[in-house]
């Protein structure tokens, strides 16, 4: 599917993207700030999460963001990342006016106060209670990511480094963070379905037009340095299996070959024919399950192995296992059934996500803050470009020790272990 849209920049620095559909009644509203947990202050991690609720605690002139919108018989929602922040509304066309209001009052009249930032911050601490503290493996990113990143903000989770964090955070704080970063330079907005391009234009000029331009704030943080050395850390956990975690760094979204390393995981572990399926999980039996995926941020992110280990085997036996059957796949060489196969499967999902405007909209979105909204266009023909030797090229740099973070967390009798503190005891 070639995805038609029309840009434009507002004079005060907002970007937009029409893309037009009239096959359906619906319309996405979709609007990306560029600014993640890569922006915080690292004394104040999960900063830009906690304002992404504190964004819909009502602003000027709505108090209850989500009323007017069911009224218009729309929905929304948002997510935070390490890159930006988005936000997102699907309602009927002939309604759309409502997405502008609702999303022009909160970027400049965002309501913040005392009683609504600490109603905020309880339910992230929950959150962060229930995701990272109590569930089997749910502190993974805060290990692996500190692991693997050494320099770079990628190396704090986006929920927060720690409850203590997120509970220090003060409402000046989050008045400066909202200003300096919710403002049209720094916004993206995408509307995708059916409408008219010139009615998007004028609404856009009407509810976005008349806010005062700031420039972009800079970013200051350092480059993470290359990794030279194999890094390990070992979890002793009452899990009912051992799990493996080995990560190694992509090259940033906009590189060649980053659509590279995704082919590969593809290549090396989607399916129960792929290679390592067939080897670890079928025939040999050392997993329960196994997964190769990529964590796709922007700038340098992590090729990740994930497995489950079975429990007349060890996470180190395990590992070496993996390494094994890495090394054996690259002395093989390339079967060019099985990398038309992958191809195939990787253009059969990017059209079926193409079907939903409002992947449309978050996609157009994602690839503007990348550089080239167009590019979303050239996707599928990149992939078909990736040659046997790209792949076999790529696996020889990324699949060496000395670019890799391994997280193990190796079973221990739960009687051994020293009971988790929930965060009302933190």
């Amino acid at each position: 599917m070639h995805i038609h849209f029309h840009r434009h920049v507002l004079s005060n620095g907002l970007r937009l993207l029409i893309h037009a559909d009239a096959t359906t009644q619906m319309v996405a509203f979709n609007v990306l700030y560029d600014v993640g947990s890569k922006d915080e202050n690292h004394e104040r991690t999960g900063l830009a999460h906690l304002l992404e609720h504190l964004m819909f605690e009502g602003s000027r002139h709505i108090p209850d963001f989500d009323t007017p919108l069911q009224q218009a018989g729309g929905e929304n929602n948002a997510f935070t990342n390490s890159d930006y922040t988005n936000y997102y509304e699907v309602l009927p066309a002939n309604n759309l006016e409502t997405a502008f209001w609702l999303e022009s009052d909160r970027m400049t009249q965002l309501h913040l106060n005392e009683e609504g930032l600490e109603v905020q911050k309880k339910v992230i601490l929950e959150e962060f209670n229930e995701e990272c503290l109590q569930k089997p493996y749910g502190d993974v990113w805060h290990h692996l990511k500190a692991l693997a990143y050494q320099q770079h903000p990628y190396r704090f989770p986006v929920i927060g480094k720690e409850p203590a964090h997120i509970t220090a955070i003060q409402l000046p704080e989050v008045e400066e963070f909202y200003r300096r970063y919710y403002q049209p330079a720094n916004a993206i907005i995408v509307v995708a379905g059916n409408v008219q391009h010139d009615d998007v234009l004028q609404l856009a000029e009407k509810w976005f037009g008349d806010i005062p331009s700031v420039p972009r704030p800079p970013r200051t943080y350092l480059p993470e340095p290359p990794q030279n050395e194999y890094r390990l850390k070992i979890l002793p956990a009452p899990t009912p299996v051992e799990v493996i975690f080995m990560a190694f760094k992509t090259p940033p979204h906009q590189h060649p070959d980053f659509l590279v390393c995704d082919l590969l995981a593809d290549m090396l572990c989607a399916g129960k024919s792929s290679p390592l399926q067939q080897q670890l999980v079928e025939q040999q039996a050392i997993f329960s399950s196994l997964d190769i995926y990529l964590s796709d941020e922007v700038e340098e992110g992590l090729w990740i192995i994930e497995g489950k280990v079975l429990p007349h085997h060890t996470a180190v036996a395990a590992e070496q296992a993996i390494w094994r059957a890495l090394e054996q796949w690259k002395q093989q060489g390339m079967n060019a059934a099985a990398l038309e196969k992958t191809l195939n499967r990787t253009e059969a999902q990017i059209h079926f996500t193409d079907v939903s405007i409002l992947s449309r909209a978050t996609n157009l979105a994602f690839y503007e803050l990348c550089g080239d909204a167009a590019a979303i266009n050239e996707e599928v023909a990149r992939y078909r470009n990736i040659s046997s030797d790209d792949l076999l090229r790529v696996a020889a740099a990324l699949l060496q020790p000395t670019q890799c973070s391994v997280l193990r967390y190796e079973h221990t009798p739960a009687a051994n272990q020293p009971k988790r503190k929930k965060i009302s005891e933190i």
